[in-house]
Formats: structure tokens, C-alpha cells, sequence
């Protein structure tokens, strides 16, 4: 018995605090098993498999010079926390661009943010809020550049359009590439248009993504993935992915990210490299069967001298079981459950990678 009781929680805890040396925060047991059987990992993509902080690539004024142009919408993104706004808040403080003062500020979740600049009312919105008209021939060009197009509205005019880029990280596209070997099925969730996205998930490797996602709808996904008895592994890093880490049957979160995405996930990676995802699984692997042979190690003895203790060799043999030697056994049990779990402390990245 005591080696049976020691067999899963002791893997377990060396193998948390072996998570540790690599980076990888386990907040329960019940993630080191449930990541052993993930089949799905799904990915959202700003600040995950992207470095999250886009550059200013164009800026195209309308009927306004360019410096006010970017004047108005730093004015605006500049309260907002999406990391387009931030992008943005940089451009302009690296060209020592001034802000207006503003008032009735609103985030417009999934589709940009809003203010007031004196009377005046600005939208710095995605294309989908955009209800006037506007030359469809700039916006498909830069969408087909893989770039996040913001068009800037005063009142119904039409100021201007501010691209940016976002940058894949080299180690996504190794991690993706990792994941496929280990026959895990990837998906990209984004609230990017369907060009930009389709652009990311080629560069990445990626199998699937699905796109113009808003925030609330993506724990919507994951609860079809898991509905569909996919065992999902979620991957994200912002505010918004906050609900679908927690629908996931595994939630790991990015340690770069905000404070609400790693409380919400049962994993953290301490650092945005998303190879220590592979090594997650690879230590769940090996914490799981480390638990399977130390279940043999635990019965392997009571299987082996049970029948002995109940007199099987006493009438043809003559042999009884000294009580000092069932004694020994169960010793030896558990000394050989702890051995075998001390192993674990010997993984090293190499053989995780």
C-alpha cells in the first residue's frame, strides 16, 4: 500500500519541480496527465506565434497631412492595451508626434477603439466597422502584404489608413514543425482578416486556422473542438484568450503575457518561446511513464509473494513466508518507486528537444 500511494504523486512532484529548471510552470497534477493525451494545440496568433508588437509600415492620409494623421490616432490608441495601439504609441513617440486631449474613450472589443477629440468623434476601427465608402483597391493590397489595416474616421470622413506588419517568431515555426512530428493537429485562432491570416498560418506551418474571431468567440471554438472529443491544448497570452484557456482541456499560457491569461491557465511558459511547448509534452510523456513503472515496481512484490504469504508452497514444500520478509518487500517496494522516480531529476533539455 504505501508503495502504491507513492507511485503517481511522487512522479508527479518531481516531475513539477523538474519543469521548473526548463522554464515550465505546472499549477496542478492534472495537467502533467491531461497534456500526456492532448491531440489539438491551438494557437491564438498577436503575441503567440507573433512577436505581438507590429511596425508602422504605411501611412496614407486623406485630405490631411500625414504627421496629423498619425497625430489623431495616437490620441486615441494611446489608452488602449492591444498591442496594435502600443505599436502605434511608439511610432509616434520615435517621431515626436504630440497627442490631443481626449474624452469618452471606448474599446470596441474585437474591432478597434473610439474617442472624442473636442466634438469631433474618431474611430480607429478594423473593416468590418467601417459603413462609408473608400478605395477597396488600397485595402486589398496591403491585406494581400499580410498587414493589419486600421482606418481612421472622424465623425463620416474618412481621415486615413495606417498599416503594420506583425512578425512571426523564428522559434514558431520550428515549434510548429516539432508538434507535427509528434502528430499533434495545429490550429490558429485570429480576429485577423482572412488574407492576413492565411499569410501567418503558411509562414508558421500551421494545419488550420480560422479567422475573424472575436474575443468571446474563441472560447466558442474550443468548446466545438472538445465537443468533437478533440483533447485541446490551448495556447495564448492576452486578455482575450483568457475565457478559452480555461475551456480548454489545457491552458498554457505565454509568461510574456497579461496577469488575467496566466491566472487563467493551468501551464505557464516562463519565457515566449513556444519550443517549450514540445518540451511540455515530451516531460508529460515521460512524467506519465514514469508513473506506469513505478505502478509495476508497487505491485510487482504483494503480486509475487501474496500467493507465498497465503501457504501455496507450504503443503508440497513445506515453505511458509517469514513475516520479516514481507517487511523487506514492502520496503523494497518503495525504495524502488523513489529510485525510478528520482530518474526524472536526470532529464535534461537535450532530451526533451
Amino acid at each position: 500500500p504505501c508503495a502504491l500511494g507513492l507511485a503517481t504523486p511522487i512522479a508527479i512532484m518531481i516531475g513539477t519541480y523538474k519543469a521548473v529548471d526548463f522554464g515550465i510552470l505546472f499549477k496542478s497534477g492534472v495537467a502533467i496527465e491531461t497534456l500526456n493525451k492532448v491531440d489539438t494545440i491551438v494557437f491564438d496568433k498577436t503575441g503567440t506565434l507573433t512577436y505581438g508588437m507590429p511596425k508602422v509600415t504605411d501611412i496614407i492620409p486623406l485630405n490631411i497631412t500625414k504627421e496629423e494623421l498619425i497625430k489623431i490616432t495616437y490620441s486615441v490608441e494611446k489608452n488602449s492595451e492591444h498591442p496594435i495601439a502600443y505599436s502605434i504609441n511608439d511610432y509616434a513617440n520615435e517621431n515626436n508626434i504630440n497627442s490631443y486631449e481626449i474624452t469618452n474613450f471606448e474599446n470596441i472589443i474585437g474591432y478597434g477603439v473610439k474617442a472624442n477629440i473636442n466634438s469631433d468623434t474618431i474611430y480607429c476601427v478594423k473593416k468590418e466597422m467601417v459603413n462609408i465608402d473608400f478605395d477597396n483597391n488600397i485595402y486589398e493590397k496591403l491585406s494581400n502584404e499580410g498587414k493589419t489595416v486600421i482606418f481612421v474616421i472622424k465623425n463620416n470622413s474618412l481621415l486615413g489608413i495606417v498599416a503594420l506588419k506583425d512578425i512571426v517568431k523564428p522559434s514558431s515555426i520550428n515549434a510548429i514543425k516539432n508538434l507535427k512530428e509528434l502528430n499533434k493537429k495545429t490550429i490558429m485562432l485570429t480576429g485577423d482578416n482572412e488574407i492576413v491570416a492565411s499569410i501567418i498560418a503558411k509562414e508558421c506551418g500551421i494545419d488550420e486556422y480560422i479567422a475573424g474571431v472575436l474575443p468571446d468567440e474563441k472560447a466558442l471554438e474550443i468548446e466545438k473542438l472538445t465537443n468533437n472529443k478533440n483533447i485541446v491544448a490551448m495556447v495564448g497570452d492576452g486578455i482575450n484568450d483568457s475565457v478559452a484557456l480555461t475551456k480548454a482541456n489545457v491552458g498554457i499560457a505565454i509568461g510574456s503575457g497579461t496577469d488575467v491569461a496566466i491566472e487563467s491557465a493551468q501551464v505557464v511558459l516562463m519565457n515566449d518561446d513556444l519550443n517549450n511547448i514540445v518540451t511540455t509534452l515530451k516531460l508529460s510523456n515521460k512524467v506519465i511513464n514514469n508513473i506506469k513503472t513505478n505502478l509495476f515496481w508497487a505491485f510487482f512484490y504483494n503480486i509475487l509473494f501474496i500467493p507465498i504469504a497465503a501457504g501455496i508452497l507450504y503443503i508440497p514444500f513445506g515453505i511458509v513466508l517469514n513475516p520479516m520478509i514481507c517487511a523487506l518487500a514492502m520496503s523494497l517496494s518503495s525504495i524502488c518507486v523513489v529510485l525510478n522516480t528520482l530518474r526524472i531529476t536526470k532529464i535534461k533539455k537535450g532530451d526533451l528537444s
